[in-house]
This record gives C-alpha cells, structure tokens and sequence, in this order.
C-alpha cells in the first residue's frame, strides 16, 4: 500500500464539535486508506470541546489541529490555513456536519487523476437547502451507523436532493459547457488543486460574513483555467442546523456587491445586479453577454 498522500482534507469549524464528529467519523470508514489522506481541522476560535474532539481521532485519522482567535466570522482564513499547511496535491473542502459517503475521497481523486491539466470537482450534497426544507426528512432518512445506505437510499428515492439540481436541470451536468461553472463551486463538498489553490492566493479573507468567498475563488480558479467538472457520485449527506434564510440572502446579496466592486467585469456586475430569487438565471444571462461585444475591452 502506498503511503503517498492522495488528498488533503479542510475543514473549518466554529463550536459545533457535535456536526465535526459526524463529518470526521465519516472520514475513519473512507475507502481510500487513511495513510492516503490528511486532514487539517482549523478551529475559527471556538469555545466548545473542539479541540479536545479533534485529538480523540488522531489515533484513527492522519489530522492536525489549528486554531486561530475568534474574531468574527473568519471561515477564508481557516480555510487557507489548511491550504498552506496541505501537503498533498489535492484539497478537499468539507464542513462540520457533511457526512461523505465512503467512496467520497475516491471519486474526488479519480476525477481530478482522469483529467490533464488543473481540475476542479463539484461534487454533491444531500440535504443542501438554505431554506431547511429537508431537516425533517433527513432526520427520518438518515442513520448514521448506516451513512452509505441512508446517502444511497436518498438517491435511489430521489429524496432531500442537493438545490442544485435545479441548475443541472436546467444547464446540464457537462460544466464545460457553462460560462460560469463556479456559480455553484460550493465549499461544502469540492475539491481543487493545491498548487493552484495557491497560485491564485486562496481563498479572500475579507469575506467575513457567510457565503462569498468560495464564489470567489471559484472564479478565479475558472479564470486561471482550472476545468471544473460534476461528480455525483462524490457524495455527501448535510446534516441540518440552523441557519435564518433572510441572513443568507442578505449575506449573499453583499458578498455579490463586494465582488463586483472587487473584480470591475460584466459578468460579476451581473451577478450582483442579479435578484437572489433569480440565481439560476446567471449562467444564461451570462451567455447571452458573452455574445455581446466586451465594451472597453473589459471580460
């Protein structure tokens, strides 16, 4: 067996050891050997029994530990604490409280292994809703003594479906044949390469409220050539918590006005013009930009 890391796991965390222990159990019955893959958890200041949760499965799991103060909402900058310190070619995202099935870390490294050049993996997520709309499904669906069977049964029943399927309904499954891919390039359960995760200076940590920041380093890896590509079969299950809807869209809504401010091109004036309830038009808009001529040679 090879001892040569695969991948490197990152999660962030901010005192719900309760969901980390779900996510990091589902990581001890992983097909791809543990001696295979790391995983970095960076705590964002917790005071829970985090860190103590953390070192109990170090006897199972290839993990480390950081910490960095609470000082608000810092979810980028643990994030690239575990893209600096990975020391495999491969990051895969994850946060507390999504279960991976065990072929998870497999699929991540086949699809990034089956395809030349810098890659991107999309994958999927049971029970992804910003509205809650699954928690009590996924309460009587899921067994988490039998994660893979609970995860393969929601799919068989075609039950608590990841929100993007709207936009695979509509768009199609080959990403290569969307402008912009990483509208959906949630941090919840992707992958990209740790070199150019890197080169492209990760994640921005000036995003401080939730959501944003991995729209925006989805762009960039998209506009630095990373081929992004949808593996459905890289699947996870979220389990539900709380979370207020109007705060997501209010987030999402100033993380858009940020990045247009930021970036200054079309296609990211569109995106923050671009009703929250309207999302899954973007790429069609887009589209429809692109046929246009680019004024002062802006893209």
């Amino acid at each position: 067996m090879s001892s040569e890391l695969a991948c490197t796991v990152v999660i962030p965390t901010y005192n719900r050891s309760a969901l980390l222990r779900h996510t990091l159990d589902s990581l001890t019955r992983q097909h791809l050997p543990t001696d295979q893959f790391e995983v970095i958890v960076v705590d964002d200041g917790s005071t829970d029994d985090t860190a103590d949760l953390a070192a109990s499965y170090r006897d199972r799991l290839d993990l480390r530990y950081h910490y960095q103060p609470d000082e608000g909402f810092r979810a980028a900058a643990a994030r690239n604490i575990g893209i600096a310190d990975a020391r495999s070619p491969i990051c895969v995202f994850a946060d507390s409280g999504v279960m991976l099935h065990a072929d998870n870390l497999n699929q991540h490294v086949t699809s990034h292994q089956s395809h030349p050049g810098p890659t991107a993996v999309l994958a999927y997520i049971y029970g992804c809703t910003d509205t809650g709309a699954y928690s009590k499904l996924i309460g009587e669906r899921l067994d988490v003594d039998d994660l893979d069977g609970s995860i393969e049964r929601m799919q068989a029943q075609r039950e608590c479906r990841d929100v993007r399927e709207l936009f695979y309904d509509r768009y199609g499954e080959d990403l290569s044949r969307i402008p912009a891919p990483w509208q959906i390039f949630w941090t919840g359960n992707v992958s990209a390469e740790t070199h150019q995760l890197r080169a492209v200076g990760g994640f921005d940590e000036q995003f401080r409220t939730w959501g944003g920041e991995d729209l925006d380093l989805g762009y960039r890896l998209h506009r630095d050539g990373a081929h992004f590509i949808f593996n459905r079969q890289a699947k996870a299950v979220h389990i539900p918590h709380e979370r207020v809807l109007e705060a997501v869209i209010e987030d999402g809504e100033r993380s858009h006005r940020y990045m247009a401010e930021k970036y200054r091109t079309p296609v990211i004036d569109l995106l923050a013009e671009l009703p929250m309830e309207r999302y899954f038009d973007f790429n069609e808009l887009v589209a429809e930009l692109l046929t246009q001529p680019a004024p002062s040679g802006r893209s």
